[in-house]
């Protein structure tokens, strides 16, 4: 158990430092209205999750209870959805983009709209669905108990990494305008996260 969540938090972390929609929005804010608004998004973001998680937890239990056939089909599919996410992010811009010009809001305004974000876009269930059921360690024992130990450390992970880049934006900033190769780094960090992952799932 100890194992399969040190790998799932470093997978997790990986995935979390990379650039994407999420992190970078978390950046934006900070920057433009400073680090505890940075800190309402990701609070935001990460509240979105604890509905994901518990969909997860109760559909996967569900699943394996009707057939483990079933289940392994659904992580032969999960693999498959990790691997097309390596080949966009392989086929993907290096470079690192963000505005500093985000509209100010609130911070209950902005943890609002980072629950919001999270909860309407349907690629955060089905990431959910291809990466979690790669490290359910122990099939006859409780999912539900398995997948909510999971979603906590995703949970953890994402809320302390986003939190730190927000404290952080100003020299996170700095650094990714005056060292554009990082965004080289980070792409096949994401690859070989996504790659790595799937190639888990697969093995019996």
């Amino acid at each position: 158990m100890f194992e399969t969540l040190l790998s799932f938090s470093l997978a997790t972390l990986a995935l979390a430092v990379s650039p994407g929609p999420d992190n970078i929005y978390v950046l934006t804010q900070s920057l433009v209205n400073g680090t505890k608004s940075g800190i309402a998004t990701t609070a935001g973001l990460i509240s979105g999750c604890i509905v994901h998680t518990t969909l997860l937890a109760f559909g996967i239990s569900a699943i394996i209870i009707a057939s483990q056939a079933l289940f392994y089909g659904i992580k032969v599919i999960g693999a498959l959805y990790l691997l097309f996410l390596a080949y966009k992010v392989y086929k993907s811009d290096a470079s690192i983009i963000f505005t500093e010009d985000a509209p100010k809001k609130s911070h209950w305004s902005l943890f609002k709209q980072g629950v919001f974000m999270n909860l309407v876009n349907p690629k955060v269930m089905i990431f959910f669905l291809a990466f979690f059921p790669a490290f359910i360690w122990n099939t006859s024992d409780s999912t539900v108990y398995q997948i909510f130990i999971l979603g906590g450390t995703f949970m953890a992970v994402s809320f302390l990494t986003f939190s730190t880049i927000a404290i952080l934006a100003g020299s996170i900033s700095s650094f990714l305008k005056t060292n554009k190769q990082i965004g080289v780094v980070l792409k096949w960090l994401q690859i070989v996260v996504f790659v790595g992952t799937a190639i888990y799932i697969l093995i019996p």
